[in-house]
Formats: C-alpha cells, sequence, structure tokens
C-alpha cells in the first residue's frame, strides 16, 4: 500500500514539471538556495535569505543591496510573487546594466513598483502604486492585496512592449520608444538619466529598499 500511495502522489508532481517544462517557462530561483542570485555589485546574497521557500530580505543584517539575477535577459514573461511588509516598499527591476559606474540597479533599469498602498510614505501618485510602472505609468485598476498577502505578477517584455498583469489583471501595457513613452518619460523623475532604460538586455533586480520584502515562484519564458 505505501509504494502505491507514493506513486500516486508523485503523478501531480510529474504532471506539473512536464507542463511547466512545455510552457517553456524555467525557474530562476529554486526555492531552496539564493543559486542564481546576487547583490548588485558584489558577490553572495548579502542581507537576503531563503525564508519559507522565499527569497526574504532583513533590513537590519548586514550586506544590504538589490539582489540580481546572475543572467542577463531581453525578451521574456517573468513570473513572480511578492509579500511586503506594512509601509514597505521596494521592487521588481528589470533591463538592469551591472557595471561600478552605476551605484545603483535604477540608474538604468526600468521598475514595477511593489507596494504597500494603504500605509507605505510612497502611495501619494497613483504612479508610484504597486504595480505600476514607476513614476511613469499608474496601474490602471488597484489590484494589490494588503500588506502580509502574496500577489502575483506576470511581466512581459518583448521587443520594448512591456505588459505587466497583477493578480490576473493587466494593469500598463505601453511600448518603449513611443510617443506616449517618451512623453512619461519626460514628465518623470528619469528625464535627464542618461542611461535609464537604454540597455534592451540586462538583468533582472529585486529592490531593497529598507523594508522587509519577499519574492518567491520566480520563472522566466524567454521570448
Amino acid at each position: 500500500m505505501k509504494k502505491i500511495f507514493l506513486s500516486l502522489m508523485a503523478i501531480p508532481a510529474l504532471h506539473f514539471a512536464v507542463s511547466a517544462q512545455s510552457k517553456g517557462y524555467k525557474p530562476l530561483f529554486d526555492g531552496k538556495t539564493t543559486t542564481g542570485w546576487h547583490t548588485y555589485l558584489k558577490s553572495g546574497s548579502g542581507a537576503w535569505k531563503v525564508v519559507d521557500g522565499a527569497l526574504q530580505l532583513d533590513p537590519n543584517a548586514q550586506g544590504q543591496g538589490d539582489l540580481v539575477t546572475d543572467g542577463e535577459y531581453e525578451n521574456y514573461e517573468l513570473k513572480i510573487d511578492w509579500k511586503i511588509s506594512p509601509t514597505g516598499n521596494s521592487g521588481i527591476i528589470f533591463g538592469v546594466h551591472e557595471d561600478p559606474k552605476f551605484n545603483e540597479t535604477y540608474a538604468t533599469g526600468i521598475e514595477m513598483q511593489v507596494l504597500d498602498n494603504k500605509d507605505a510614505s510612497d502611495n501619494k501618485k497613483a504612479n508610484h502604486l504597486a504595480g505600476s510602472l514607476y513614476d511613469m505609468k499608474a496601474p490602471s485598476k488597484d489590484v494589490a492585496k494588503p500588506a502580509g498577502e502574496w500577489n502575483s505578477v506576470v511581466l512581459r517584455k518583448k521587443d520594448g512592449h512591456l505588459t505587466f498583469w497583477l493578480n490576473g489583471t493587466k494593469i500598463v501595457e505601453t511600448q518603449m520608444g513611443s510617443d506616449e513613452w517618451k512623453e512619461m518619460l519626460n514628465n518623470s523623475k528619469f528625464k535627464t538619466w542618461t542611461d535609464f532604460a537604454k540597455y534592451p538586455k540586462g538583468h533582472i533586480a529585486l529592490q531593497d529598499h529598507n523594508h522587509e520584502v519577499a519574492f518567491r515562484n520566480i520563472s522566466i519564458k524567454e521570448l
């Protein structure tokens, strides 16, 4: 009976693995280690640890900094879940060019905002809310879950066309380089940042904004 039970239990797991592979996604995080990630401009994962199957930032630990993928990506669909602490602020930053001349990932990378919309201090502007194309385009709907609950993201980047989904709802869509993009950029704090969003291929970063935040179920499909 024990052998039969174990065999039956293995069927869903096998089906999931085959299904995930057929969809073309590969994991960027194994749920157990920080393999495949490092702190921006440093080695090792620093203040980021694996807690209950998630990459979690301890804002009081040594080795602060954004956590970035070892690999670089250009056209892809990223799946990732996030959970923010009360009053918390973080982000998913992509198109990051890692170079010592850029002190921060956001000097080159584009951000999808992660935020406690209710109590974070950065909740005063619509294009700063959770799911926004940070400081450029507000989410079309507020579908973010409260602090302490998991939110699910799909972020698609294909030939400069950006589409964000949060909790199953499409909330942002725009084309880099379009008239809309140029107008948004000119009205943002990035207007004079000469290297912002200039690298089609780059790292994906999880932002250290001095608040506890966690990310899990991270996978990517290159397009």
